[in-house]
């Protein structure tokens, strides 16, 4: 029984000397193999090696051998390569709501997915320092809570917090306990949100996911999306998503946009290259699309200035033109 352990041992950290110290360019002979595992107190022969190499390639594990003037063996196939985990880093660096020191966690995580080459490329490497972390530490807490409230279809408590200017000129946070039905959670904006429904209005409404703390899940049934948005039997979080501007809520209704050509990249970033064109000239074209009519939406149109114009609905024209007549206000 013994002897069968020691075996099982001995394979895994084999398997770990190949995963932390090789690739194509530094392969290891079985004698260096041999002598690693003995720094382990592991002690074999070249024959134990090569048995064990070829149980690993029957495993699945992608173990070339390699000849020439450094022969010996390396690990071909990785489940992440470099380019995957400096994609994931600078994802993971650049995300807002997470705090600094689970930012710090997640990037020696990741680069532990690295040989000790590549983590040392890795290391050299220049990040950007972002000041704008959140100070949050139970976001993932509070992840976990909200996708268990989703999963079980059960509302959660939030505690919520808000800044408010005290005396008018002291900003400060003022904490509101509200229950919900979670829906789902979307990445929006550098910034995590619950898509939910506060059981004292008929509407969804978006909360930062870095503004929560004491998430819990309650023994209360959440109220179903269909009572509240015009999704029936699944919550669509993608479409949803495409029809929502910068998380602000609002009534869904058909859009129609004139547009110059000029900005044809950014109406397609936004809204997918399957725009319905309903007409088009040299230098505009003019889309449909379903939207939801709100202040991101007019913020969002209004950037590009006289190269976009609204045709329909008539509500969304009055309310560009509102915003419009507030800002020449702030000016005279």
């Amino acid at each position: 029984m013994t002897g069968r352990r020691n075996q099982r041992k001995r394979i895994l950290v084999l398997l770990n000397i190949l995963m932390q110290k090789t690739d194509e360019n530094h392969p290891l002979n079985a004698r260096e193999l041999m002598e690693l595992l003995e720094m382990q107190d592991i002690c074999c022969d070249r024959k134990t090696i090569y048995e064990d190499i070829e149980a690993l390639n029957l495993c699945g594990y992608d173990i070339i051998s390699t000849k020439g003037s450094k022969s010996g063996y390396f690990l071909s196939g990785r489940e992440f390569e470099l380019p995957e985990v400096a994609l994931l880093t600078d994802a993971v660096l650049a995300a807002d709501f997470i705090t600094h020191k689970k930012t710090g966690i997640l990037v020696k995580k990741l680069k532990g997915l690295l040989n000790e080459y590549q983590a040392e490329k890795f290391a050299s490497r220049t990040f950007i320092d972002n000041r704008n972390k959140c100070e949050n530490e139970e976001i993932y807490y509070s992840i976990d809570a909200i996708e268990r409230g989703i999963d079980e279809k059960k509302k959660i408590s939030i505690n919520y917090i808000r800044h408010t200017l005290k005396n008018g000129r002291t900003p400060e946070m003022v904490t509101k306990k509200m229950v919900v039905s979670p829906y789902a959670l979307i990445w929006s904006d550098d910034h995590y949100y619950l898509v939910c429904n506060n059981e004292k209005y008929n509407n969804l409404m978006h909360l930062r996911l870095d503004r929560m703390k004491g998430v819990s899940l309650t023994k209360e049934d959440f109220r179903h999306f269909c009572e509240v948005s015009d999704y029936k039997n699944e919550f669509n979080t993608a479409d949803y998503s495409e029809k929502v501007f910068n998380m602000f809520s609002g009534s869904q209704e058909d859009i129609v946009l004139d547009c110059n050509t000029e900005i044809l990249e950014q109406v397609i970033d936004r809204f997918g290259d399957k725009i319905f064109i309903r007409e088009s000239e040299k230098n505009r074209f003019k889309f449909s699309h379903k939207a939801f009519i709100s202040e991101g939406l007019v913020t969002w149109i209004m950037q590009f200035g006289n190269k976009m114009r609204v045709e329909s609905p008539q509500y969304l024209k009055e309310k560009i033109l509102e915003r419009s007549l507030e800002i020449q206000k702030l000016y005279k």
